[in-house]
């Protein structure tokens, strides 16, 4: 599909151009609500990332994602729609999202609808960017037809060196689009970087996951909201503690499952699974006042389930402390209800207090250092044979030495760590035997907070 010029235009060029080896350039797509920004996003990124529904306000958050386009890398942000004239509290939020979205972008689309015409949003959205010096790219969505060409008269009152026509849910014009902003993106040698450690906030709704993430960023990245799911997609942030960078998910609650709304809060619990799937650590908010419930051993199921690390943090104990029984009755209960975490450190703290906050990060390099740990095999088979000096394995026929003599272990994986244990005769190892070599191998190598696999094959 052709662009459609009314000028001579220049090339744009960056405020601040990325230097080399530094952060990627931020590209927002804004807009008021339901014009296609989050159909835009998954396109360009082709990949249903955003959650996509006919009803405004669905995009809450700012929604970040990697992207590359002919080798050269973006970070593209999708944003909740610029609703300027709303006074609801929600529109509120998404509005200001929008906002702090305009202010860090280095590239803004400025999406409109091209079956509605220029509206009286769409010239508050433009009035807002009149003073901003980025590069501006107004996109005209929903033109899928040459018939549809017309439509394009309308925005020419904007007064746009040049009007960029595509269909979202198609992908016609797309490329053009991404062909105008390629000139905008740096070249950067392609090196091999190691991924950064990624934790997933999880939890029940409205127990402060989203609060959590805002006190480690220091803004408001996220919205936050005492209304029950008010986060959809999975948010993506970067943190840096100390020179060591993390990417923290925070996520939408979830309920039980009978609780589930079908539609965008039935996609919005699928896409929180995911994101622990795709994480290195589960951060497992619980609320330290209302105690742990069903919802939360089952979350606490699906972080163990999916092999991920895991620290408990109890919030709102700050609500707590004068009680001088209570931690104690809280541990209890959570080892009761979470037998099957006790390798997990537990943080008491609040998400509003930064002490909270400084104290969750030396946890996090600790426990993502035991989730990538790596034991080598000559030290493994010396720690085996010593445990079986004193804890043979289980004999058959009555000749340990033979089976103590074929024993053999060695490290698999990593991300939980793995481990392969070769033995004459499998089937004669019990349940508890293996937990007992578990538990050696936590006290031993200081696996806190990683789960454990251990795998026994016929040697």
């Amino acid at each position: 599909m052709p662009r459609t010029k009314s000028a001579p235009k220049q090339e744009p060029t960056l405020p601040l151009p990325p230097t080399e080896g530094g952060p990627p350039p931020l590209v927002a797509i804004i807009g008021r609500p339901n014009v296609g920004k989050s159909t835009l996003f998954n396109k360009i990124l082709g990949a249903k990332i955003a959650i996509v529904d006919d009803i405004p306000g669905v995009t809450r958050d700012r929604n970040y994602a990697d992207a590359t386009y002919r080798n050269r890398k973006f970070r593209l942000v999708d944003t909740g729609g610029l609703d300027l004239s709303s006074s609801d509290s929600m529109l509120t939020l998404i509005r200001r999202q929008s906002e702090l979205a305009i202010t860090e972008a280095d590239i803004l689309m400025v999406l409109l609808d091209g079956r509605s015409g220029l509206t009286p949003p769409d010239d508050e959205v433009v009035r807002l960017l009149r003073g901003v010096t980025k590069p501006l790219f107004y996109v005209i969505n929903k033109i899928d037809t040459p018939k549809s060409e017309p439509l394009l008269a309308d925005f020419y009152k904007l007064g746009a060196d040049e009007l960029y026509p595509i269909s979202a849910e198609h992908g016609l014009g797309v490329a053009e689009l991404l062909d105008a902003i390629y000139p905008l993106l740096p070249s950067v040698d392609e090196t091999d970087v190691p991924p950064l450690p990624r934790v997933a906030v999880v939890g029940r709704p409205n127990v402060g996951k989203s609060t959590l993430v805002n006190a480690l960023l220091g803004e408001e990245r996220v919205v936050v909201s005492n209304v029950p799911g008010t986060t959809r997609d999975p948010i993506d942030s970067l943190v840096t503690h100390q020179d060591q960078r993390y990417v923290f998910t925070d996520t939408a609650g979830i309920r039980r499952r009978g609780k589930i709304d079908r539609g965008v809060e039935g996609y919005s619990v699928l896409r929180s699974l995911r994101a622990i799937g795709r994480s290195d650590i589960g951060v497992l908010l619980l609320d330290g006042v209302e105690g742990v419930t069903e919802q939360d051993t089952k979350i606490a199921g699906a972080i163990l389930k999916q092999g991920r690390a895991c620290i408990l943090l109890i919030n709102k104990w700050d609500l707590r402390d004068g009680d001088t029984q209570a931690r104690q009755e809280y541990e209890l209960e959570l080892r009761r209800r979470l037998s099957f975490l006790t390798w997990a450190p537990i943080l008491y703290g609040s998400a509003l207090k930064p002490d909270s906050v400084h104290r969750l990060f030396p946890l996090l390099k600790d426990v993502h250092a035991m989730f990538t740990k790596r034991v080598p095999t000559g030290a493994l088979n010396t720690w085996l044979q010593k445990i079986l000096d004193t804890h043979p394995l289980p004999a058959r026929k009555h000749k340990p030495s033979a089976v103590t003599k074929s024993a053999y272990i060695t490290q698999v994986a990593t991300k939980p760590p793995v481990f392969a244990l070769f033995v004459g005769h499998p089937e004669d190892l019990t349940p508890s035997y293996l937990k007992y070599l578990e538990n050696q191998l936590r006290e031993t190598y200081q696996f806190t907070g990683t789960p454990l696999r251990l795998m026994v094959r016929k040697k």
